[in-house]
């Protein structure tokens, strides 16, 4: 696993996820004005110095409730509210758009590309803010010089990180399957046309060498797909041609986007499932939640600005209808940890607790963010 993958996989879920709010504000016709808002709200947030700083550590991802409950916190960072299966679609449509960007990339490095093309759209977003601007550029830069110089090796093993993550998404998304790159059971149909990664030739072609390193021989054979020369090297510059359309948005167009869970309740309900297993880094989740959402700085809207409640599906019965179906494991609020598993965790576990109570007039301030949080929930 890379400890490089976690701003790639929120900075390009992030950018999905303003691409759907920006086109459901324009189809609910919201005011300009408050549209403007909320965008410049969440992207001020989703780029504020000190959660990008958490970020950009190294380390693991975590579980998908984490990430989720980042996002959920982040989509009503302003005075734009979802209600529950509203923030499901969002969330599936978002985790899907970038599945699909990861599977279809044509090298591991292209994955820097196609967040850039995330990072030029967000600033586009915010092109009248300058300050919020400021930000994203400031992210921008630390981008390129983290990821433009990393191996291709590291790249390689941030792709497989990210597909081990989304691995058991198979949700069905009705722009996919217009455009058939998405089959009813929620599998992606990887192309077998098209340019060939940069740096690659075209197949069909096979050419032998002798000792010398000279060239003795050629066979051509018969390709299965019909292939073309590689495009030019996208620039990873903070200006510049991208030449991968990856990553850009598709909903600038404007068509109706649905998720059908029927056939992909199973996967949903084995993620419940495994989110209420006990999981042996719940700590340093609660940790990660508490300099994440720390790092959040979630805006109060003033006493004359109206909050307004955004609508991701068609109509309301559509969304009620959705909420209706939700598996329920999904409407528990309440996160399961269990610290004892066998005997030797639990002489552990007796060992610990005496060191407690030797300490326990110590200040609580010695204790760390995931301890004050397990407590509170051993309060619950």
């Amino acid at each position: 696993m890379s400890l490089r993958t976690l701003p790639l996989l929120f900075i390009n879920l992030g950018g999905e996820m303003l691409y759907i709010l920006d086109q459901r504000l324009r189809a609910q016709s919201i005011p300009s004005d408050k549209a403007k808002k909320v965008m410049n709200d969440i992207v001020s947030t989703m780029f504020n110095k000190k959660f990008m700083e958490e970020l950009f550590k190294p380390q693991e991802l975590y579980s998908k409730k984490a990430l989720r409950t980042v996002f959920d916190r982040l989509a009503h960072a302003s005075i734009m509210r979802l209600n529950q299966a509203s923030m499901d679609k969002l969330y599936d449509l978002m985790t899907m758009a970038f599945k699909y960007q990861v599977l279809l990339c044509p090298r591991p490095k292209d994955l820097i590309l196609v967040t850039f093309n995330h990072m030029d759209a967000v600033k586009d977003f915010v092109r009248d803010s300058p300050s919020i601007l400021n930000q994203v550029d400031e992210t921008f830069k630390q981008l390129i010089e983290l990821y433009s110089c990393l191996p291709v090796g590291e790249f390689q093993l941030i792709r497989q990180t990210l597909l081990v993550f989304f691995q058991d998404l198979h949700i069905r998304v009705s722009i996919f399957l217009k455009d058939k790159v998405q089959n009813s059971n929620g599998r992606f149909v990887l192309p077998v046309t098209g340019p060939v990664p940069c740096g690659t030739h075209v197949p069909g072609l096979i050419r032998m060498f002798n000792y010398n390193g000279e060239e003795v021989k050629q066979r051509k054979f018969q390709t299965v797909g019909n292939y073309t020369s590689a495009l030019a090297e996208g620039s990873l510059n903070l200006f510049g041609d991208r030449i991968i359309k990856l990553g850009t948005n598709m909903y600038s167009v404007s068509r109706q986007v649905e998720t059908h869970m029927k056939g992909t309740m199973k996967s949903s309900s084995v993620c419940a499932k495994e989110n209420m297993e006990p999981n042996p880094l719940a700590k340093e989740e609660l940790n990660l939640l508490a300099r994440l959402m720390g790092g959040l700085d979630v805006k109060k809207s003033a006493g004359n600005e109206s909050g307004f409640r955004l609508n991701l599906f068609g109509t309301d019965e559509e969304e009620d209808q959705a909420a209706t179906i939700r598996p329920p494991e999904f409407s528990e609020g309440v996160v399961n940890i269990q610290a004892i598993k066998d005997q030797q965790q639990q002489e552990e576990l007796v060992r610990i607790m005496g060191e407690f109570y030797v300490q326990e007039q110590q200040p609580k301030h010695d204790c760390s963010k995931g301890d004050d949080l397990l407590a509170m929930m051993d309060n619950l």
